[in-house]
């Protein structure tokens, strides 16, 4: 099982990275590849240029770009969406789509983190 690379979008927490790369996990932040102001479609084809599934906040936003990419054939490796949460939280439910999931797993798929409590 091929793990997920991650790409967290600059509305998340940039200590979620640090968790995440210490605990093993292959995690890059927006603001560590000098991605700041960028906009969702180049954050998204930066991911997906990269192998990576994308981690939000940005719900709104993603949900409107997996669509256009649905409908255009485009792919991508996985748009994770979750709401702002204590950042226990968050680190929970990330850990447990990352242990549960393959890379290959979460190609083209549009993810709530909701759904991993």
């Amino acid at each position: 099982m091929t793990q997920i690379s991650l790409f967290l979008d600059e509305d998340v927490r940039v200590l979620l990275g640090r968790v995440l790369r210490e605990r093993g996990f292959d995690v890059y932040h927006v603001l560590e590849r000098g991605r700041k102001g960028k906009s969702d479609c180049e954050q998204l084809a930066y991911a997906v240029k990269q192998k990576r599934s994308i981690l939000t906040h940005n719900i709104r936003d993603y949900i409107k770009l997996a669509k256009a990419y649905q409908e255009q054939g485009k792919h991508h490796y996985g748009i994770i969406v979750s709401h702002h949460l204590p950042f226990r939280e968050l680190l929970k439910r990330t850990l447990k789509l990352l242990s549960s999931h393959s890379k290959d797993g979460l190609k083209n798929r549009f993810i709530w983190l909701h759904d991993y409590k």
